[in-house]
């Protein structure tokens, strides 16, 4: 068989996976997050924390509770690693040093797992498990409520409107609760499926112990040991919930982490699932199906024109290496192939989980470049657990505004009006990455310190420290390679990246909400603009591109388009 079929059947049994949990997954997910039940377990947490799960939030109250339990988990996770040196089940590793703490407990409280230390050799036991893998949970189910709370502004006066006699509107600014919508996320949806997806990849055969260092031989002169270590479990929540770090340094490449092809696709698969499904999700709670499917669609083009991109730039013979190789092999493991690392690739980048198979420096110069693309467009197709969702719909109004502008009509989409506020707030949503991401890199190659941490000179070298800023402000997380980003400099300035790139955008996601859960609703008329016909599945694709592409294209002109032209 060719890798090029073999490619195009991984493919396609990915997405019969995909399609066969995208009804009863997003359903599942509607339900959660509707019910007004509470779990035995769940009233446990709730009275735990002080927390009344009843009560209905306005969205500077949802707001709050948002930044409050992310701050402190910013502080436990810092704390326990400055402590690591202390604590049982440390494997001997001494603390972490306090700006490389930092950017560890911004990277994986902002959901993107950006790592400048090698794991098997800095975290130990307690570290890993009681922290970061936790914070894997957490920081997931955060992106999930507020995707959920944005949802809400769209549908709540809907649902209201009809359970009042006359059916007359009712206008509320309630979002929901915000320690209710995150416990449910973590115990009904991440939980259960990360259970079942640990027992999988512990019978494809990654490790699940609390074993310490091995030595197992000589090699190259020296001593080569193994880390032992609860990977299985944080494996399967690193992709279901599109976190993204790796147990080992070598991240999903190494072989405890991902054996073979099979688990290959399986944890392709779990990256994607949630975030798809949303969709549905999405579709349910504002009562049009067809709404949810406008959405997937645009997500799915997206999704598959860049993995067939990756994987024709990848196989792609330009020269005896690759027609030896059959195709682009540098950086990729021979039991996952070209086809299975482009698709893990493109899976990883545009959702915001980061973890790796394959080293992406070692792309191509237009398959680096696609990697980047991925992110720079907000992963959003299908994006993160939660904050793919949202942002898609905020791309969504963008294109409803445009599309109200070439007509001159008020946009509306969903039934609600998409006035000057509305617009002003999806605005300052997709200014913020841009200008973290090329602020930063400008200043890195203003200073000098920062530059000398390339490997690469010229626009390898420039492609390095845009993709680590691309990575930690859209809170992806993985890395280039090449690039020694444990410094002072990178560590402190990307950890302020990551949380202004997740926290600020949700700062005006859920004032959006909060602003269209407190119009009336506006009855359909024959102007309004269709949202759930593939017309605007087509002007969303379009709108998502373009504002990408006047953002980012001088960049990536001089990092891999310059490359990749020079090949």
């Amino acid at each position: 068989m060719s890798p090029v079929l073999a490619g195009v059947l991984q493919l396609l049994a990915l997405l019969v996976a995909l399609g066969l949990s995208y009804r009863p997954l997003g359903d599942h997910m509607a339900r959660v997050y509707s019910s007004d039940k509470h779990l035995r377990g769940e009233k446990w947490i709730y009275k735990a924390i002080g927390a009344n799960p009843s009560a209905e939030m306005r969205w500077p109250a949802y707001l709050r509770g948002v930044l409050a339990f992310s701050a402190v988990s910013v502080l436990f996770l810092y704390l326990l690693q400055r402590v690591q040196g202390s604590l049982p089940g440390s494997l001997g590793f001494v603390s972490i040093d306090p700006d490389q703490a930092f950017n560890t407990a911004a990277s994986f409280v902002a959901n993107t797992n950006w790592q400048s230390y090698y794991g098997e050799q800095a975290m130990g036991h307690v570290v890993q498990t009681g922290g970061l893998a936790v914070q894997n949970f957490v920081s997931a189910a955060v992106g999930m409520a507020v995707a959920v709370a944005l949802v809400r502004g769209f549908a709540l006066t809907r649902a209201l409107g009809s359970a009042r006699a006359g059916g007359t509107p009712v206008r509320t600014g309630e979002l929901g609760n915000f320690w209710s919508d995150l416990v449910r996320g973590t115990v009904r949806i991440l939980l259960p499926i990360s259970v079942v997806g640990a027992l999988v990849l512990v019978a494809c055969g990654a490790i699940q112990n609390f074993d310490g260092i091995h030595e197992v031989g000589q090699f190259m002169g020296g001593t080569q040991q193994w880390n032992g270590g609860a990977v299985a479990s944080q494996e399967v929540i690193k992709e279901l919930g599109t976190n993204g770090g790796g147990y080992f340094n070598a991240n999903s490449s190494h072989p405890f982490e991902n054996p073979d092809g099979l688990s290959n696709l399986f944890e392709i698969y779990l990256i994607l699932v949630i975030p798809f499904a949303l969709t549905r999700t999405f579709g349910r709670m504002v009562g049009s199906l067809k709404q949810g499917y406008a959405i997937l669609g645009t997500m799915a083009a997206i999704w598959l024109g860049f993995t067939a991109l990756m994987m024709w730039t990848e196989f792609a013979h330009n020269g005896p290496a690759f027609d030896l190789a059959g195709g682009a092999m540098e950086g990729k493991e021979t039991r996952f192939g070209i086809a299975g690392s482009s698709i893990f690739a493109v899976a990883t980048t545009l959702t915001s989980t980061g973890a790796v198979n394959s080293f992406h420096s070692s792309y191509t110069g237009f398959g680096g470049g696609i990697t980047m693309l991925g992110m720079q467009l907000g992963e959003i197709a299908p994006g993160g657990v939660g904050s793919g969702l949202y942002g898609m719909l905020i791309m969504a109004i963008i294109a409803v505004f445009i599309a109200g502008l070439m007509v001159g009509r008020t946009p509306e989409y969903l039934g609600k009006k998409i006035g000057t506020r509305e617009i002003k707030f999806a605005a300052c949503y997709i200014l913020i990455t841009p200008a973290l991401v090329l602020g930063f890199t400008a200043a890195s190659f203003v200073l000098d310190t920062p530059s000398h941490s390339m490997t690469n000179s010229g626009a390898h070298g420039f492609s390095e420290i845009l993709y680590a800023y691309t990575s930690g402000a859209n809170n992806n997380g993985s890395a280039f390679a090449g690039l020694n980003a444990d410094t002072q400099w990178f560590n402190t300035t990307i950890g302020i990246a990551m949380l202004l790139g997740r926290f600020l955008p949700m700062v005006f996601v859920l004032a959006l909400a909060g602003s269209l859960a407190e119009q009336k609703p506006v009855p359909e008329t024959a102007g309004t603009l269709r949202t759930e016909k593939p017309l605007f599945t087509g002007l969303l694709v379009g709108t998502i591109l373009i504002i990408t592409g006047l953002t980012y294209f001088p960049a990536l002109a001089l990092g891999p388009l310059a490359e990749g032209l020079a090949a």
